[in-house]
């Protein structure tokens, strides 16, 4: 399917229905102080809500700041306006620092502000929910920041894709079932992503204070694994034990739909022990398998138009707009934390997933999948490393460049007159036959050069970071434009906390029967 596809999308300027598709990102990052902790000073004023802010609000905690660009048609402009994000943060931080990297900087946990979004129902359920992540798995983890990457094909492609499919289904179902196929194949590759774009083999020994046995230590400050390309994306960062058992089918958006309400409204007994309400104080929303769809902490989500609503009642009503990536780690050598080169090659490896036949995702394959994953977290670069593929024993190079031959062959429809995306596919193919060559290499690689810790290493990035971003000029119009964001946040946030006549209690259970 997938040679048929390209053969199509090759002739009479087809390959202009898959040009300039929508990307957007959201990355996370912590704000610390001049010596390197966590800030314990609450989101800044001069930014807005945190609850109602379009581009910049928090993740788990206070101090963990989410930019979020909308929807562009290029990744240069894209990555513009969240450098325009960064330089208005910068401004507004004073003498505070932005952390560059995935793993966090020196966290005391007990000291750790969860977000705070106000006193309005909307803005006590994030901070509950918030709460309960903290006790399901632990305030350490809800330290490590990341970056999403979300993507659509251009509107023009799917009714053309339709035809070309001979498909009489509706518009809608026929783009959500091609984006379930997206999924289910960006699955069985998103190990290929956590290897070439994996940067966090190694962290502060503040996290990780009792060690692991995959552990070795590069210098009294620092913890690292040799081979490890993720450890983000591994069983010490977001792969936890409870959720490894959690198993919810991409077969169909029914099926996908049917396995994230199961969870969110079933009952699991470890929750049930940790207690919903403890002395007339919230510990977590609900003791079900998920308190909220965002806690399914996967690889790639399928997500609905943005609305309001509960997400799983939206996919199903309205299907599947786009989808998002989640294995991303910050890159810490790029001041915004991801590269164009990169944002390159991940729509091409999208529009691969997408176009690529897309069978079931089977039980056993699935355990093949979770298991690659967790190995290419920990010992990626391992020389000589095999997974299991479809039951059969396969060389971890053999299997990369096979799936880059066929990235590049999407690489060279989206190439406009230059050559900028192939070069992207090339610089990742190069990074399979060399692992020296990926971040997480080079990271470790620079750490022994230099001398210093992680922990260092990261603290003199930011404080460069910051420079960098301050040096930069923000126009008038684009400065006009955030702090009329900031203003209308607000706003808006006061008047949802003037809303809020209900009690908690009765918010939260009309919310949880629309599930």
């Amino acid at each position: 399917m997938l040679q048929s596809s390209l053969n199509w999308l090759s002739r009479n300027g087809n390959a202009g229905l898959v040009r300039q598709g929508l990307r957007g990102v959201e990355k996370e990052t912590l704000r610390v102080t001049p010596d390197g902790e966590l800030a314990q000073s609450p989101h800044p004023a001069e930014l807005g809500s945190a609850l109602t802010h379009p581009y910049l609000t928090t993740d788990y905690s206070e101090a963990l700041l989410e930019f979020v660009t909308p929807p562009y048609r290029s990744n240069a402009a894209m990555l513009s306006f969240l450098s325009d994000l960064h330089g208005a943060v910068h401004r507004a931080l004073e003498n505070e620092l932005l952390w560059p990297a995935s793993m966090p900087c020196i966290v005391d946990t007990d000291r750790m502000p969860i977000a705070h979004y106000g006193p309005s129902n909307e803005g006590m359920l994030r901070t509950v929910y918030r709460r309960g992540l903290g006790h399901r798995y632990g305030r350490a983890m809800q330290a490590i920041a990341g970056a999403h990457f979300n993507y659509s094909p251009p509107a023009d492609f799917w009714p053309a894709y339709r035809d070309r499919r001979e498909s009489s289904e509706p518009l809608r179902q026929f783009r959500s079932a091609e984006f379930m196929g997206l999924v289910r194949n960006y699955r069985r590759c998103a190990w290929l992503v956590i290897y070439l774009f994996g940067e966090s083999p190694a962290f502060c020994k503040s996290f990780r204070p009792e060690g692991h046995a995959l552990l070795s230590e590069l210098d009294a400050g620092t913890w690292y694994a040799p081979h490890a390309t993720s450890l983000r994306m591994s069983d010490m960062g977001y792969r936890n034990k409870y959720q490894a058992r959690l198993q919810i089918s991409a077969n169909s958006l029914d099926e996908y739909v049917g396995g994230l309400r199961s969870a969110l409204t079933s009952v699991d007994p470890h929750y049930e022990r940790i207690g919903v309400t403890v002395g007339g104080k919230y510990r977590q929303l609900n003791a079900n398998v998920l308190q909220l769809e965002n806690e399914y902490y996967s690889s790639v989500r399928p997500k609905p138009a943005a609305g309001s609503g509960r997400a799983a009642a939206q996919l199903e009503r309205y299907g599947v707009e786009y989808v998002e990536i989640r294995s991303l780690d910050l890159n810490i050598g790029e001041p915004l934390g991801m590269s164009e080169s990169q944002m390159r090659f991940l729509e091409a490896l999208l529009l691969y997933c997408l176009l690529a036949d897309s069978p079931p995702i089977e039980p056993s394959e699935q355990r093949e999948i979770d298991a690659t994953e967790l190995a290419i977290a920990r010992e990626g670069r391992t020389p000589g490393l095999r997974t299991t593929r479809l039951g059969r024993e396969t060389p971890v190079v053999d299997w990369a460049l096979e799936l880059v031959e066929g990235i590049a062959q999407v690489a060279e429809l989206l190439d406009d007159g230059d050559r900028t995306y192939s070069a992207a596919v090339q610089s990742c193919r190069d990074a399979v036959r060399d692992p020296e060559l990926t971040p997480s290499a080079r990271l470790l690689a620079d750490l022994r050069a230099t001398g210093v810790s992680f922990f260092q290493y990261a603290l003199q990035r930011a404080q460069r970071q910051r420079e960098h971003f301050l040096a930069l000029p923000l126009d008038s119009d684009t400065a006009q434009h955030l702090a009329d964001s900031a203003s209308r946040s607000a706003t808006e946030a006061r008047a949802l906390e003037n809303e809020s006549s209900e009690s908690f209690d009765e918010f939260r259970r009309r919310y949880f029967d629309k599930v």
